[in-house]
């Protein structure tokens, strides 16, 4: 692809928020109706969620795809789809086929917004991966817009909280079963650079976006952020103070996101410290999430998780499970009791699920535009305060 080409279509008019008056919010979806479906960004993510929906094929059908680069359209038409997609370059011209229902963007995080807003004027449903913006102000505008779009379903991409072992989590967490948390320790670890091959020195910015922080939210918004919006929405609050520290330690390669990085949130009301820790050089401890009450401890996988009772609730439990709703507990050799036992499919699948359901019955998706906004916000702080060496704090204007 020309550099022109690419300058033309990533450089987006914004535009303003007027409504488009040949909106869809007023169409009905009746049960059982399949949802037709255009993905703009056909990188990784995008060809994921397609893989996922071919599982979903009852409820959604992949009409259209779109992509700057000719080589990801083309890695999209050899999943498997029955019918050959429709190939778009410039997203807006997906957006004016009025068949689409509803559009997936995958897009890098820069464009998030602009192609979001796009959507909506267009009468689109959206599921707009994480994070949902790149700057506060963008969080801010796109709730207000989204509330012009009433009738559109707006889904954020923090998938883990709509499977079964999170949603058991936050009950767990309502009841009291951990006591008082005070304590909140999470990392997402991994050991590899984000690098990927670019064929064309001027490309790279493009390709390796995620390095560079005109077009990146780094390691908190890539990683964190998932972390970041399970808490904020397992105990419907936000950060009061948020600190952080980091550095490019170990890829000395050109780029100015860090590879290496530690957020601290404090939630004042609550009383809890949350610690939000990636490095992208040492994947021993991976994904893990510690939740720390008076009478508990949580560690949570993503598809897993176990309950650690503190010693005079473990007493409490030596004859009911209050946590597996067995008659008898099954102790695990380290003392914890696992807190689900069925197994569990990949987190988008429950992702999707929820939103075919809110297009349906025309309901509020739990990671929506609200709660995506209220993690875009504390993600896009706790970057200020990265690399400004401040410490931020919530606004009223950050209330959605």
């Amino acid at each position: 692809m020309q550099r022109r080409n690419f300058i033309k279509h990533s450089s987006l008019a914004l535009g303003g928020l007027l409504l488009n008056n040949q909106l869809m919010s007023n169409v009905e979806h009746p049960p059982g109706e399949k949802i037709t479906i255009g993905i703009i960004g056909c990188g990784d993510r995008g060809k994921g969620i397609m893989e996922t929906l071919k599982e979903l094929s009852d409820r959604f059908k992949i009409t259209s795809i779109c992509d700057i680069f000719d080589y990801r359209l083309k890695e999209a038409q050899k999943l498997g789809f029955a019918e050959e997609l429709k190939e778009y370059t410039d997203y807006r011209k997906l957006l004016d086929d009025k068949n689409i229902q509803a559009v997936i963007i995958a897009s890098p995080l820069h464009l998030h917004y602009a192609m979001a807003v796009d959507a909506l004027n267009a009468g689109k449903h959206v599921y707009l991966e994480k994070t949902m913006t790149y700057s506060i102000q963008q969080a801010i505008d796109l709730v207000k817009l989204s509330k012009l779009h009433s009738n559109q379903i707006l889904q954020v991409g923090h998938q883990l909280s709509y499977t079964p072992l999170y949603i058991k989590v936050k009950k767990m967490i309502e009841s009291g079963s951990l006591g008082k948390v005070t304590q909140i320790d999470c990392r997402y670890d991994r050991n590899t650079n984000w690098r990927r091959p670019v064929p064309d020195p001027t490309l790279e910015k493009v390709i390796n976006w995620r390095m560079y922080k005109a077009f990146s939210g780094g390691i908190a918004a890539e990683l964190l952020s998932h972390q970041i919006e399970f808490i904020n929405w397992a105990f419907n609050t936000h950060p009061d103070e948020i600190y952080a520290a980091g550095g490019i330690d170990f890829y000395k390669d050109g780029r100015d996101t860090y590879d290496n990085v530690q957020v601290m949130l404090r939630y004042n009301k609550d009383q809890i410290i949350g610690n939000f820790g990636g490095t992208c050089s040492n994947a021993r401890e991976g994904y893990i999430v510690k939740i720390k009450g008076s009478k508990g401890t949580l560690e949570l996988l993503m598809d897993e998780g176990v309950y650690y009772p503190e010693g005079a609730t473990k007493a409490e439990l030596q004859t009911v499970d209050g946590v597996a709703g067995a008659t008898k507990i099954d102790w695990k050799k380290d003392g914890g009791i696992a807190i689900t036992k069925e197994p569990m499919k990949e987190a988008t699948w429950y992702a999707f699920q929820d939103f075919y359901r809110c297009i349906i019955e025309k309901n509020a998706p739990l990671s929506g535009v609200i709660s995506g906004g209220t993690t875009a916000v504390t993600v896009h702080l706790a970057n200020i305060a990265l690399y400004t060496q401040t410490i931020q704090h919530w606004k009223p204007a950050y209330n959605f």
